[in-house]
């Protein structure tokens, strides 16, 4: 897997990360997604690297940038959200893409209930990040930079 670092990384957020800060913040804490993706603009900055970040309620749509990322972007950090224990489709989707993928979770999905321990996404990302709070996109991003890198 090698890409071009010029390319920006694709972050892609799932349903209902655009409430953070606000839904359940006992959980996701209170940083917003805003604060998230100047996090990740300014951490992808320090590694010479751009953000394309985006954010969806609608499987399809992930799906159309998943597919998008083959050919316009240098990796993928991804928080697929409730998408990653549902959705075989996205799965598939990173599954095609030859480039790094990140999976990221702000909450640790194995300390919830039952149904949050399996994520699809897991079977084809190359590094899963879960726990960290939203600090976990930042080491994403520190893992996406040395890998297209490589």
């Amino acid at each position: 897997m090698t890409a071009t670092p010029a390319l920006p990384l694709l972050v892609i957020n799932g349903p209902n990360l655009n409430l953070l800060g606000t839904r359940e913040p006992e959980v996701y804490g209170t940083a917003t997604l805003d604060d998230v993706h100047a996090l990740t603009e300014a951490r992808a900055a320090e590694h010479g690297l751009t953000v394309d970040f985006r954010q969806s309620n609608h499987e399809g749509e992930l799906i159309d940038w998943i597919q998008e990322a083959r050919t316009s972007h240098a990796g993928v950090l991804i928080n697929p959200a409730a998408y990653s224990h549902t959705s075989i489709a996205i799965r598939d989707a990173l599954a095609a893409v030859d480039r790094p993928i990140a999976e990221v979770h702000i909450s640790n999905i194995h300390r919830r209930e039952a149904f949050r321990h399996h994520s699809h996404v897991s079977a084809v990302a190359d590094v899963v990040i879960a726990g960290a709070g939203v600090q976990g996109y930042a080491l994403a991003v520190d893992w996406l930079a040395a890998a297209v890198r490589r």
